[in-house]
């Protein structure tokens, strides 16, 4: 098994690499990889050496520059054929983030009463689609009190957070709403938990969100089983009075682990 990652460019890379160790797996990039008859191999000095397991931690259009982007220098050509073959397992399988889409979040607790018969065991933060007629007019009304996203935006950009934003900002995604309402979601702003953090000045409380890690496989009894495993990990917003976490917004990473009361 490999972590598959685009490289030390990107701000995530350490969190990746640490990962890896944790696992007890190889890092790689696109290049160490290659595929042969079929079959998915790791170039080392040794020789080649046969991979079965890809965890894949590079967007989904570029695993593969012959099955998607052409331009893709931090994918494995052919991947996706050893795939179908099944000839190695990808783990975030390709097309998994479409759970990624931020609109999917106002349908969740519909999505679970319609799979799974039941009802949500955690309350969903509320989510207000701005293609929808009245979730939009919602959002216009209270647009200062409200973060709005790109329903396909990541690591925190073309990001409104309403309470900390200017009237210009603010003028501006009100227009992004009106042409293009289809494309953005808001949601209230939350306060996040504080924790003490080393920064320049010293310690100083900054803002704080926790990324719990699930297993999903098979139980004992033959039921699946969703474990969480001990350890998660706490994003920190090291900007003074920053709501955003996300590691390419200056945010950091903090150690976690569960303790049994």
């Amino acid at each position: 098994m490999v972590l598959l990652t685009p490289g030390p460019f990107i701000s995530a890379y350490y969190g990746q690499s640490f990962q890896a160790d944790e696992m007890g797996i190889e890092l790689v990039e696109g290049p160490d990889l290659m595929v042969d008859d079929g079959y998915v191999h790791k170039r080392t000095t040794r020789g080649l050496r046969r991979v079965d397991v890809v965890y894949r931690r590079i967007d989904d259009a570029f695993p593969d520059p012959l099955a998607f982007r052409a331009d893709s220098m931090s994918g494995v050509p052919r991947l996706m054929a050893a795939k179908s073959l099944g000839n190695v397992t990808i783990v975030d399988a390709v097309g998994t983030g479409i759970a990624d889409d931020k609109a999917v979040h106002r349908y969740v607790p519909q999505m679970i009463r319609f799979f799974l018969a039941e009802e949500p065991l955690l309350e969903n933060g509320p989510t207000w689609q701005c293609g929808n007629v009245d979730d939009c007019s919602h959002v216009l009304d209270r647009l200062p009190e409200l973060v709005v996203k790109d329903v396909n935006g990541s690591g925190g950009y073309g990001l409104l957070v309403g309470p900390h934003s200017s009237r210009e900002t603010i003028a501006e995604f009100h227009r992004k709403i009106v042409s293009a309402p289809g494309r953005l979601i808001a949601q209230p702003t939350l306060s996040l938990s504080k924790c003490p953090t080393f920064v320049e000045s010293g310690v100083a409380p900054r803002h704080v969100d926790l990324r719990p890690y699930a297993l999903c496989g098979n139980g004992h009894d033959g039921n699946i089983d969703v474990p969480l495993v001990p350890g998660a990990l706490t994003r920190v917003a090291l900007p003074a009075g920053s709501l955003v976490v996300n590691s390419r917004q200056g945010g950091g990473t903090k150690d976690t682990r569960a303790v049994d009361q």
